[in-house]
């Protein structure tokens, strides 16, 4: 299965999912239909499913028009997104598996962003490879989405989902936010010689106006706040007592920063 990460919009990426041999492709969040469009021509490849993390419009804004091209595709999503998603045909709950090609991605129930995210985790094809997760905007290089609809609880309880997954597993999230998220962490974690490194290793990269997604589990374990509720000096640096007010007063930090 090779990868595409299509940019759009202001800073939304696309991921085209592409079987060479059988000539198909799958789509995750398409925010526009013609970057998608484009790559599928590129490619000669048909598009025959699209899958949608969450309801937003720059997530699913080009569903539609990829429909009018592509009428045969099938449109997959949450269940809790039912009436939210246009022309969502097949609706996805926890443990849940989707076929592509030769491939098979289990659904994660990930609320907190919105109330029905889901996101898709491809286990290795084989021992060697890494897995990748199309996460929407539950987790960011970096950070984490905001809490829309979902409460600091309900995130947690997703995140730790995303947590347990290996640490060589391939993170393809919706938006370049790296840069930011990564200044903001420093401010809470000043002292993670990880962070430090990964900051200035960003920077030089985002001065190339270069991607900085997919990124690695096992790097935001070390380095993303968001991930690391459960760190003693980080719930020390937010005066926090538990785990939930530790991420709670993490995440209203990064609303204001």
């Amino acid at each position: 299965m090779q990868i595409y990460r299509l940019p759009a919009r202001a800073d939304n990426y696309i991921f085209l999912l592409h079987n060479p041999e059988q000539k198909l492709a799958a789509v995750v969040d398409p925010a526009d239909a013609e970057p998608v469009l484009h790559c599928l021509r590129t490619l000669g490849a048909s598009l025959v499913a699209i899958l949608n993390t969450h309801h937003h419009g720059d997530h699913v804004g080009g569903n539609v028009q990829l429909l009018q091209q592509f009428p045969d595709a099938v449109v997959y999503g949450g269940a809790e997104d039912r009436g939210r998603i246009p022309g969502q045909q097949v609706f996805l709950q926890e443990g849940d598996r989707v076929a592509f090609g030769d491939r098979e991605a289990e659904v994660l129930f990930v609320p907190g962003h919105t109330r029905a995210h889901i996101a898709y985790y491809f286990a290795p094809a084989t021992p060697n490879e890494a897995g990748n997760l199309f996460c929407g905007d539950t987790l960011f290089a970096g950070g984490c989405g905001r809490l829309f609809e979902g409460t600091p609880t309900q995130m947690i309880h997703s995140l730790s989902k995303l947590r347990a997954l290996p640490d060589n597993t391939c993170v393809w999230c919706a938006h370049e936010y790296t840069l930011k998220n990564l200044e903001f962490a420093l401010t809470v974690d000043r002292t993670n010689v990880a962070l430090q490194q990964r900051l200035a290793e960003v920077k030089a990269v985002r001065s190339g106006n270069e991607a900085t997604i997919p990124s690695n589990l096992g790097v935001e374990k070390r380095t993303n706040p968001f991930l690391r509720w459960d760190d003693l000096g980080l719930r020390s640096t937010v005066q926090a007592d538990n785990d939930v007010q530790t991420f709670a007063r993490l995440r209203g930090m990064k609303d204001t920063f």
